[in-house]
């Protein structure tokens, strides 16, 4: 699951329109032969995220403007907001140009100008170097990333915690990936506006473009999470994408100046000079200049939104993968082929088999039976555990019903989860919680889907549908003991974990 180092979040809710306001605001649809794009190339590369991803998640082209092409795979629906990680970088950076356009700050101001307050007493000559462009570009000056050493600080002061670190290198003479200075451009922004990012860019950004469900988290100290928070639906990324095609253009209006989307997203700093890396094409203002055209905002784990300019195209994924440069590889050999400068010959018969395949997306299920013999021996009974660091206590499982139900205990309560069999079955639960935590919620959204993959073993896969998780049990029937297996898809730290044993309670 998410990791733990996220539970102390709180949301700003994002302003929820209407239906009928909704659809309003979405983004025109269009054939992909119209709009220059080969179905058949569209269908491999659906072929090839199935074949070489683990897994994909949401998939959406936009050309000239256009959705050509739109998909989730289930449990995965349109409706979800997907946590995006470090592509709410690119968003942080908005905020900076907002506040840029409108006079509140410039890219030359000095960081501990804005937190006199905060600063050491003795600022080492390199902390008084340190710009805003510097934080933009990823080059503080650090030697490395100092985010961990901000969440490392019990009482949450990461600002002042992020000031007192000592600056190793002349700011702006070395790219080092520092989630930390995102951050604090987060409490920069927030300073000279008196509002959150998330309010910040609501009347700026989100609602121009028509995006009403956007969670961003905030910490104990009241700062949006510059560099991980935000929660957004595929389209919703795929506008933003968008609006940096048309260099800030939206409707008619210029939300952002044409100067700052062209420096925002062009080379501001070398990271690197190997050919064949996905990050070592350089950097922008919290955007990726990518190895093949264009840039993208990049989040963990598969959360991307590519920005095209060469091909007028956007391309928006959500995914769980530990490969993400096999993944952006995957959309650069079968896609960029497919797109033409001129409308194609309409394709009738690969647009209904492009629409057919988009329409049934679905991970892969639980294989297995439905019914064991052996079920009714642990039917309804529930099982002990000592403590453990997934921190269950008890688990049961009831096969009387129509679906399996599983029952776990925490430190939390009960957490029933009905189970979908040769299917994903949606629903909402508050066991796992860091990422309701993460949004102050007490539930957060699942998928499910089991079966007996052996005589004497359950297995299920609980799927939270607003994150890139998925955590597969593995219940395994041992006399009066029930052993449990975990394994998540994507995870900072093992992904497999140890198998506790459980107890059948009197």
């Amino acid at each position: 699951m998410i990791s733990r180092k996220f539970v102390t979040f709180l949301v700003v809710a994002g302003i929820a329109l209407t239906p009928t306001a909704r659809a309003a605001s979405s983004l025109p649809r269009g054939v992909p032969e119209e709009q220059g794009i080969d179905s058949t190339g569209i269908l491999k590369l659906i072929d090839a995220l199935e074949h070489d991803v683990k897994s994909a998640h949401s998939l959406m082209i936009v050309r000239h403007g256009k959705v050509v092409a739109e998909g989730w795979w289930s449990p995965y629906a349109a409706e979800d907001t997907h946590v995006l990680y470090s592509l709410t970088k690119s968003f942080t950076s908005t905020a900076v140009g907002f506040a840029v356009k409108e006079g509140k700050l410039s890219l030359d101001d000095r960081v501990i100008s804005f937190f006199p307050d905060l600063a050491p007493a003795n600022p080492s000559a390199n902390l008084r170097a340190m710009r805003v462009r510097d934080l933009l570009r990823m080059n503080s000056g650090h030697q490395n990333d100092t985010m961990d050493r901000l969440r490392a600080h019990a009482d949450g002061a990461w600002v002042k915690a992020f000031l007192s670190l000592e600056v190793e290198n002349k700011p702006g003479t070395r790219f080092v990936y520092n989630s930390g200075a995102s951050y604090v451009l987060s409490a920069i922004v927030q300073k000279v506006t008196g509002q959150t990012l998330n309010d910040y860019l609501q009347p700026r950004l989100f609602t121009p473009l028509g995006i009403d469900q956007h969670p961003w988290a905030i910490t104990s100290e009241g700062i949006a999470l510059g560099e991980g928070g935000l929660a957004l639906r595929t389209e919703d990324i795929a506008k933003f994408g968008l609006m940096y095609l048309q260099r800030g253009l939206w409707n008619g209006e210029q939300l952002l100046p044409v100067s700052w989307v062209a420096m925002a997203t062009s080379l501001q700093t070398s990271n690197g000079s190997d050919p064949n890396s996905n990050w070592e094409h350089g950097y922008g203002f919290q955007f990726w200049i990518n190895k093949t055209t264009g840039f993208r905002g990049d989040g963990a784990m598969g959360q991307l939104c590519f920005v095209l300019p060469e091909y007028d195209t956007v391309v928006a994924v959500t995914s769980g993968t530990s490969d993400m440069g096999g993944l952006m590889d995957t959309i650069w050999e079968a896609l960029l082929p497919a797109i033409h400068v001129v409308p194609l010959t309409p394709n009738f018969d690969a647009q209904e088999k492009l629409r057919n395949r988009l329409s049934h997306l679905t991970l892969p299920t639980t294989p297995g039976e439905a019914h064991s013999a052996r079920e009714k021996e642990i039917s309804g009974k529930t099982y002990t555990f000592p403590a453990n660091d997934e921190s269950v206590s008890a688990v049961r499982l009831d096969f009387s019903g129509e679906k399996p139900v599983i029952t776990f205990q925490n430190e939390d309560g009960q957490h029933a989860i009905t189970c979908g069999v040769g299917a994903w079955t949606r629903g909402r639960t508050g066991f796992q919680k860091s990422i309701s935590r993460l949004f102050d919620r007490k539930e957060q959204g699942v998928g499910t889907s089991g079966a007996w993959t052996a005589p004497n073993i359950f297995t299920v896969q609980l799927c939270f549908d607003e994150t890139p998780y998925i955590v597969t049990y593995r219940f395994t029937i041992e006399g009066d003991k029930l052993l449990m297996d975990t394994e998540h898809n994507v995870r900072w730290g093992p992904t497999t974990l140890p198998q506790l044993t459980g107890s059948r309670a009197p």
